[in-house]
């Protein structure tokens, strides 16, 4: 039997998303941009998960549907706002290589450092930028950042702020504050290849995608009901399961650092912190390694868009880690269906394995 503990990469399929997906996949065909009866009937569909999904984001925007938060992102930072561009140093890849393309494009790129914590202070944001850049909840070592304040500090620079909020949206209350929030389905237990793009109103972005002038003409494309509709599922299941499974991720936190041995470090805030995500190092760890004696657990050594680089982690380096103190970390992930007896066994299996490396050096 394998575990799954890597709820930061992705998330299984909630039966209800599949329930949602299943008459869009057999029985309903029809192209939602169609005029004719089935047609609208699907693009009902569409506008069903399209209020399932604002619900859990701020009031005063609108949800266009994408491909998923990578171009989410290419999309606010390529056509909304100008100017200087500011992003956190511990950004995810998706924000970071656009920033770096638009820097060859002539476009001003600052990156702002984080703390040991990993958090970033608002009064470092530059008194004049365009746009900033700033994740709510750290793939890698979940650390939240204070989203409303630094929204405040970028509107008091004339400038608009970009939420990547993929890793904690339906998991973590969104503030009020973001101009544009990329999210992503497959991490609240929706499906893969769709997520979207919130936009405040009365903020401005050209289209990414031309074609035939779909989502109001600003992202074109054929929009898949079926996934639209697990989209919507997904995050009608997140509203409706809010407390519980908060209450459920707080148990299995408790659990887990309760059991987390002396030797072991946490990596990134203890408090400021989404609690699903445990990153964690031990010196002088193999975690390559590991992850390979222990194929029943599927766990993490950082983040899934980035694994097989042989690079070090930069969100770990960011946070002051060496090189060598980020390859001995390794990221585990968990959620609505980790048992608490899963989440024991896994963790003993591991810290077991660790020292077993350990006897082997001396």
């Amino acid at each position: 039997m394998s575990l799954y503990l890597d709820y930061q990469a992705t998330t299984p399929l909630a039966p209800e998303a599949m329930a949602a997906m299943r008459p869009w996949l057999e029985d309903k065909c029809a192209n939602p941009h169609a005029s004719h009866r089935l047609g609208r009937e699907a693009a009902a569909a569409v506008e069903v998960a399209r209020d399932q999904v604002a619900a859990l984001l701020p009031k005063g925007g609108r949800v266009y549907f994408t491909s998923g938060a990578t171009e989410s992102i290419n999309w606010a930072l390529r056509c909304a706002g100008g100017g200087k561009l500011v992003l956190a140093e511990t950004e995810h890849a998706a924000v970071r290589d656009t920033a770096d393309w638009l820097s060859t494009q002539g476009r001003e790129v600052d990156i702002i450092p984080v703390d040991q914590s990993g958090l970033i202070d608002p009064a470092a944001l530059p008194a004049q930028m365009g746009m900033a850049a700033i994740m709510l909840a750290n793939n890698e070592i979940g650390v939240i950042q204070p989203i409303a304040a630094l929204a405040e500090q970028a509107h008091r620079a004339g400038a608009l702020l970009l939420c990547d909020a993929v890793q904690g949206y339906g998991r973590i209350a969104i503030p009020d504050g973001p101009d544009l929030i990329a999210i992503s389905a497959h991490k609240i237990h929706g499906p893969k290849g769709i997520g979207a793009l919130w936009v405040r109103n009365g903020v401005e972005i050209t289209p990414f995608l031309l074609g035939g002038g779909q989502e109001g003409g600003l992202r074109s494309g054929t929009l898949s009901p079926a996934l639209c509709a697990g989209f919507g599922a997904a995050a009608q299941l997140a509203a409706s399961r809010w407390d519980e499974d908060a209450a459920h991720v707080a148990r299995l936190w408790a659990l887990a650092t309760e059991m987390l041995p002396k030797d072991w470090a946490l990596n990134g805030s203890a408090t400021d912190r989404y609690q699903g995500n445990l990153n964690i190092r031990r010196t002088g760890l193999d975690v390559a390694r590991l992850i390979s004696d222990l194929r029943d657990i599927a766990f993490s050594a950082g983040s899934a868009c980035a694994s097989g680089s042989g690079r070090p982690s930069h969100v770990l380096r960011a946070i002051g880690l060496s090189d060598a103190q980020a390859r001995s970390s390794l990221r585990i992930g968990f959620g609505r269906y980790t048992s608490e007896q899963d989440l024991r066994f896994a963790l003993s299996t591991i810290f077991d394995a660790a020292d077993k490396q350990g006897q082997a050096w001396s």
